[in-house]
């Protein structure tokens, strides 16, 4: 049941994903990859409510852990795709991106980790 769970919450995730992304590039028109930079960052503030909502708040929905945080989340926050956007920007020799959206990334990410947590310990 754990694994239909999971394959059931990465679909939604990864289509998720898929539709966020073409919303975005459908504004933005640019080499710098904001769709994926978004995502992730998303991804890991809803990581972090869904944390909280699990492991403190509710601990009744621990059977559904796999469904949002592994099948849906995981596919959702997709950082193969932010690895292979650095090194195409790095093959661009669009160091500036590169380094920008690495480091962007990754201080985002965990301080919208701490945000949702934050935020659903406060609600």
């Amino acid at each position: 049941m754990m694994y239909l769970m999971i394959a059931i919450g990465g679909a939604f995730g990864a289509l998720s994903r898929y539709g966020v992304t073409r919303w975005i590039n459908s504004y933005w028109q640019h080499h710098f990859p904001f769709a994926t930079l978004f995502i992730n960052v998303l991804g890991c503030v809803l990581m972090g409510v869904a944390f909280v909502v699990v492991s403190e708040r509710m601990p009744s929905l621990e059977p559904y852990r796999p469904l949002v945080m592994v099948g849906f989340l995981g596919a959702f926050t997709t950082f193969s795709t932010f690895s292979l956007e650095i090194v195409s920007l790095i093959n661009m020799q669009a160091w500036l991106s590169a380094i920008s959206y690495l480091l962007l990334s990754c201080i985002l990410g965990v301080v919208g980790l701490a945000i949702g947590m934050a935020a659903a310990r406060f609600f």
